[in-house]
């Protein structure tokens, strides 16, 4: 009997989790499975195949959570995604990767070390009142920030700090994720499962569950958000297992990349019927060649 471990985060206490959901499929295909701490102590020639899943707090300890998926890569498990797909989607960088294959994404500026000028210029090269300052390589939106033109200047001094050490990026803050959400298109070895729309909570800017975001069920995207998350699965150099493509509209009514999460994205079986079962089909189908 072959068996699955999904990579998760040791302490699970706040966090929206529904990768059990996928259990009970995967048992009745004739799998063992079990949930990991992505640190802990184990020997992963143990497993068959091992799924990163929602290890949330990797970006804390990044170069222990490399080593640790490359103990994976290099031992007779199979990982997913590969360790390739991990390295390329981590850092955020690759935005501009895809918008150099066509693909529409959110303005983007790449900045190292930024100053109080640095960032007061940003929103006048946006023509913006509201800029968003994220890490290039981080997970839950932590050291996220909304800023704007009067912000504090010892608020503004507090994030260059945190900036100081690791890059980021700056965007103009997208008016749609207020007034309507963020989509995300889930798609399961490489084909649409199912949507949401992610929604801010009152007085946030920041969609994801755990800090105050609710989820609505998408039953049918239009047209526009599927090509253009079709798109950019298509132009990525090898099938994912997994990924989520958290898109939002712009102001010309086109849809703009926000992320394209391979790593550990939250892929909110529970909104999408089917999805447990399908994910378990293809993790029993890729291992088994078909």
């Amino acid at each position: 009997m072959p068996n699955c471990t999904f990579l998760t985060i040791a302490n699970q206490d706040g966090w929206f989790i529904d990768d059990d959901l996928v259990h009970a499929p995967l048992r009745r295909l004739g799998w063992e499975i079990d949930d990991v701490p992505w640190d802990a102590n184990v020997d992963w020639n143990a497993y068959d195949v091992v799924v990163i899943r929602s290890p949330w707090d990797y970006q804390s300890n990044l170069e222990s959570f490399i080593s640790v998926l490359q103990r994976i890569e290099d031992s007779s498990a199979t990982l997913y995604n590969s360790l390739a797909t991990v390295k390329w989607n981590i850092n955020k960088n690759y935005l501009f990767e895809l918008q150099g294959e066509g693909i529409e994404i959110v303005p983007t500026l790449c900045m190292e070390t930024p100053s109080l000028g640095d960032v007061h210029e940003v929103f006048e090269h946006f023509a913006t009142d509201r800029i968003v300052l994220k890490p290039v390589i981080g997970a839950n939106a932590d050291d996220t920030f909304l800023v704007s033109r009067d912000t504090e200047r010892a608020r503004l001094l507090e994030m260059c700090t945190i900036f100081s050490t690791k890059k980021c990026l700056a965007q103009p803050f997208m008016h749609g994720i207020t007034s309507e959400g963020e989509f995300s298109l889930v798609y399961i070895d490489g084909r649409l499962s199912h949507s949401i729309i992610k929604t801010v909570g009152k007085d946030k800017f920041r969609v994801q569950e755990e800090h105050g975001g609710g989820v609505i069920p998408l039953r049918d995207p239009e047209s526009g958000l599927i090509v253009a998350a079709d798109k950019t699965i298509s132009v990525l150099s090898e099938t994912p297992m997994y990924a989520r493509v958290d898109l939002v509209r712009t102001e010309h009514n086109s849809f703009a990349l926000m992320e394209l999460e391979l790593i550990e994205p939250c892929l909110y079986f529970r909104f999408g019927e089917h999805s447990a079962m399908d994910f378990a089909k293809v993790i029993d189908s890729r291992y088994r060649g078909k």
